[in-house]
């Protein structure tokens, strides 16, 4: 499944964005994406939770637990890159062309403590 495909198919549990007389156009709440933005760092904490278990905790290790978490991930930041006018393949392309100007030989940790970040 393509990047795209897969955000479209995820915009059915999305809300729907509300009609907004100031822009005159539809458009995503602030809380709608609070909602988003939120619903991103739980789930990314569940999956950095199943992860601390299983290296402190010396629980087995759960891929398909960690499967699901990371689709949820997935599926917030696929919301927000909507209610931002994003794919998630423009969102790919633009961390795929950060990290080649930040570690254009693969990382390593001289280049990491030396970068200068142009973008975020």
């Amino acid at each position: 499944m393509k990047l795209n495909e897969y955000q479209e198919i995820s915009k059915r549990t999305m809300p729907k964005p509300t009609y907004s007389n100031v822009r005159n156009k539809l458009v995503y709440l602030p809380t709608n994406k609070a909602n988003y933005a939120m619903g991103l760092s739980g789930e990314a904490g569940e999956v950095t939770d199943l992860i601390k278990k299983e290296l402190f905790h010396e629980h087995p290790p759960e891929p398909d637990k960690v499967l699901k978490e990371i689709g949820d991930v997935l599926h917030y930041a696929a919301g927000l890159a909507t209610m931002y006018g994003l794919t998630l393949e423009e969102v790919a392309m633009a961390n795929i062309e950060k990290l080649m100007e930040r570690y254009p030989n693969g990382f390593n940790a001289e280049d990491s403590q030396k970068r200068v970040d142009t973008i975020g």
